[in-house]
């Protein structure tokens, strides 16, 4: 057998034989589903960026993912505050990041209040967690500013699960563009966002999933970086996702209701505040 293949086998069955078997519902809140800019984008007067209807008001990506004992943040951009204020004030078990970009990591100061629970525990790859001690280093070293988060960083790898709380979570590597990040497969429950391509190497450790939330910009226009619907919806396609989420979208969507009809079905466009109950059991 091929030395490469021996090695991806090996890390599926490492990576079944880890995924537990849970007994209760996840419940998914997407706190924020628009792209870098938000929605409205600024100095914009199109029909989107008017709309009264709220679902066409979109903050930063950031979704919670919360079990009966366990509650995770993916991501942490500049709106979180906002985002978290209507939230019963509880500890978060872990903050999942997805890469380094403001959009997703720009909020992490305003977790400073979190730290009456203990340290604020975050997870990324090796660029993400460099990049938050070059971005924040007050928050590091032995004489740290009255007040100051207290982080503590985990550096996490591609296919290696990760055991928090009663959750498995098992990242997934895919491509921003040029740039490596990380999306998150919580048992059938997977969160991609900023995905412009994967390898066909990842999709089995997708294999399983029903519930996908997953980015797509707009229905045209071609992104150096993010995809476009179709996209989404044919990877969507590809791992046999039972019901498909679309998030870090721009205004160039087009309003809500109209953008809605024209997904194919099985597919929703997500909006910023909508909870999926998703199914753990294995």
């Amino acid at each position: 057998m091929d030395s490469s293949l021996f090695t991806l086998h090996s890390s599926l069955s490492t990576l079944h034989s880890s995924l537990p078997t849970l007994h209760s519902s996840l419940k998914v809140t997407l706190l924020g589903t628009g792209t870098s800019g938000g929605v409205p984008s600024l100095g914009c007067q199109c029909d989107v960026c008017r709309s009264t209807d709220p679902r066409d008001r979109r903050l930063r990506c950031v979704a919670l993912v919360e079990s009966a004992t366990t509650r995770v943040l993916i991501d942490c951009g500049p709106d979180i505050r906002q985002q978290l204020m209507p939230l019963p004030f509880k500890p978060f078990d872990a903050i999942l990041m997805t890469h380094i970009h403001y959009d997703h990591v720009g909020g992490i100061d305003d977790l400073r209040p979190f730290s009456v629970f203990g340290p604020i525990r975050l997870y990324g790859d090796d660029k993400t967690c460099r990049q938050i001690h070059n971005v924040m280093p007050y928050c590091f070293g032995d004489h740290l500013y009255p007040g100051v988060p207290r982080l503590e960083m985990h550096e996490i790898f591609p296919h290696v699960p990760l055991h928090i709380g009663d959750l498995t979570i098992v990242p997934i590597l895919v491509m921003h563009g040029k740039l490596p990040i990380l999306g998150f497969r919580i048992g059938t429950f997977a969160y991609i966002t900023d995905m412009k391509t994967i390898a066909d190497t990842e999709l089995p450790y997708l294999e399983g999933v029903e519930t996908l939330v997953v980015n797509a910009l707009r229905f045209e226009k071609e992104h150096h970086s993010h995809q476009l619907v179709d996209d989404a919806v044919r990877f969507a396609h590809s791992i046999g996702a039972k019901r498909t989420y679309i998030t870090h979208v721009c205004h160039h969507i087009g309003l809500y209701t109209e953008a809605q009809q024209r997904m194919p079905e099985g597919v929703t466009l997500a909006y910023d505040g909508q909870v999926i109950a998703v199914e753990a059991d294995r």
